[in-house]
């Protein structure tokens, strides 16, 4: 008997093969779909952290910055800049001489050339640094005009004495205290400039910190000229600066709007910060 073997061919037909093409193209198109979203969403929580950790890094500069301010210099020319006088260190002079008759004390009753510091600096002052006393930011005691309340240091200035050219200053600090300020730095300002936003959603402004311009008499109603100083934050789309000085001899109070807006491929992202600082006045 013979038998015959018959061989069985198996396989997919072209139909088959079809189906199958179109279901992973379907399966594919959904799950691209899916990580298409994860991936914007990633995208847009970076960009959001990138912008709010500028705004508040700025924020917090300078809120630093105007805590270290003499009382009573923080002012603003208009709602785009803030300007104050930062002080670098301080403390409290003498205010009378020893049992003795010894030590050099401070009056307002005559022009004086230096005065003995209670308790030493941290660092012995720079030629050209200026000492500040009693400002109250009102005529004959405002730092910010030359012939009040503030005097350029001499190189004979210690960490336990100021010397500087002969002055008599108008009033004494009920505190007995004093201010230092950097001669080479001086004034102060925050200027935000070319505030907007363009086609593309991004923020066009940058917001500056100027100094070292001097000490500008009266108040003007300009913000600092800009010039080469460094950028604090960029991609700037809003900025208000207000100032509520509130009792005089106690504590202002300095708002900051800042918003910044950047745009990146599909992704277009802002970010708007409020911050409120506390400004000691006490001179």
């Amino acid at each position: 008997m013979k038998f015959r073997l018959r061989s069985i061919q198996s396989g997919f037909t072209l139909v088959e093969a079809i189906i199958v093409i179109v279901i992973l193209g379907i399966i594919a198109g959904i799950a691209g779909l899916f990580l298409s979203g994860r991936v914007q969403q990633y995208q847009d929580l970076g960009l959001r952290i990138e912008l709010s950790d500028t705004a508040d890094t700025a924020a917090r500069r300078i809120s630093r910055e105007l805590h270290l301010a003499i009382p009573n210099s923080v002012r603003s020319a208009n709602s785009g800049c803030i300007e104050f006088i930062p002080a670098y260190d301080g403390g409290r002079y003498r205010s009378a001489t020893n049992s003795t008759g010894g030590g050099n004390a401070f009056t307002t009753t005559q022009a004086i050339t230096g005065f003995d510091v209670i308790g030493p600096l941290a660092a012995t002052p720079s030629p050209g640094d200026f000492l500040v006393i009693y400002n109250l930011g009102i005529p004959v005691a405002d730092a910010y005009a030359s012939a009040d309340n503030r005097v350029s240091l001499n190189n004979l200035s210690t960490t336990s004495f100021l010397s500087f050219g002969s002055k008599q200053f108008p009033f004494e600090s009920p505190g007995k205290k004093f201010q230092l300020v950097s001669g080479t730095e001086q004034a102060v300002s925050y200027v935000c400039s070319g505030v907007g936003v363009d086609a593309k959603g991004n923020g066009t402004g940058r917001l500056y910190r100027v100094s070292g311009y001097g000490f500008v008499y009266p108040e003007p109603t300009a913000c600092a000229a800009i010039g080469t100083s460094p950028v604090v934050a960029q991609n700037v789309s809003a900025c208000q600066f207000t100032y509520d000085p509130g009792v005089r001899e106690r504590t202002g109070l300095v708002s900051i709007r800042l918003t910044l807006a950047k745009s990146v491929m599909q992704t277009s992202e802002s970010v708007n910060l409020y911050y409120d600082v506390n400004v000691n006045n006490v001179p």
